[in-house]
């Protein structure tokens, strides 16, 4: 089993920072620009990868009480991950997200997970910015 795992600091209420996150009809805006999330009946949803070409079916459980989301795949057990968000006081907020691949054949490699966890971090701070902005103006 490889795991990969990055935070960043975002300027919003932890509250702010997971409605976004967990809202299923705008992961796009924040993934990595390959994956698109379609809503099943939940806890379902289907992951679809551009670089591929294919679907795989996911589960996706949203703990807002923990602001938490959970997800992995569903047949073939090969991966899964985590978001958590914290408060850290002066209206700002940890996100971090980890991703464990229990079979080496998914594993993209440490570099090109890194490389997406903080662009997709990156992105999810843009649009909780974009969020905030528009709620306060």
């Amino acid at each position: 089993m490889t795991e990969y795992e990055r935070s960043r600091t975002m300027p919003a209420q932890p509250e702010q920072v997971y409605d976004q996150a967990a809202n299923v009809g705008q992961m796009d805006a924040w993934l990595p620009e390959a994956l698109h999330v379609h809503a099943g009946e939940p806890p379902a949803v289907t992951v679809h990868e551009d670089r591929t070409d294919q679907d795989t079916f996911a589960l996706l459980r949203s703990r807002r009480e923990q602001m938490r989301l959970e997800w992995g795949t569903r047949e073939q057990g090969s991966y899964s991950g985590w978001l958590q968000v914290a408060g850290i006081g002066g209206g700002a907020s940890e996100v971090t997200v980890h991703l464990s691949f229990f079979d080496e054949r998914h594993d993209p490699g440490e570099r090109a997970v890194g490389d997406a966890l903080d662009t997709s971090l990156r992105r999810l701070e843009e649009q909780v910015r974009l969020r905030v902005e528009h709620a306060a103006g």
